[in-house]
């Protein structure tokens, strides 16, 4: 364990003794599903977090959650034609969420 970790963890320890990490907002609960953060900079993520949680969301997180929306009504679908359409509307959104991605890329260079 490098110095910085051991510091962290000692910081860490002496909030916990002092009960300064008690009633925090969440506490007890599992932490949230955040898979899709894999593949984000930390720093992007916790920019994205902040936004959501004051109620503001980038159109790259807006059009991943249509995507994975429209997955699920892909996933249901029998009919072919319906199939088609729905496949469409999945590149068409998916299509957009790269180009609001890279958007994002070349504007924080």
């Amino acid at each position: 364990m490098s110095w910085l970790s051991r510091l962290a963890e000692r910081q860490i320890q002496k909030a916990r003794m002092k009960g300064r990490l008690q009633g925090l907002e969440g506490e007890g609960k599992p932490l949230p599903d955040r898979r899709g953060d894999a593949f984000v900079s930390p720093g992007d993520a916790v920019g994205f977090r902040i936004m959501a949680e004051a109620g503001v969301l980038p159109e790259e997180i807006t059009l991943k959650k249509q995507v994975i929306a429209q997955r699920k009504v892909l996933a249901g679908l029998t009919d072919q034609a319906e199939r088609k359409a729905a496949m469409a509307e999945l590149a068409r959104l998916e299509m957009r969420q790269a180009i609001a991605e890279e958007s994002r890329r070349k504007f924080l260079r």
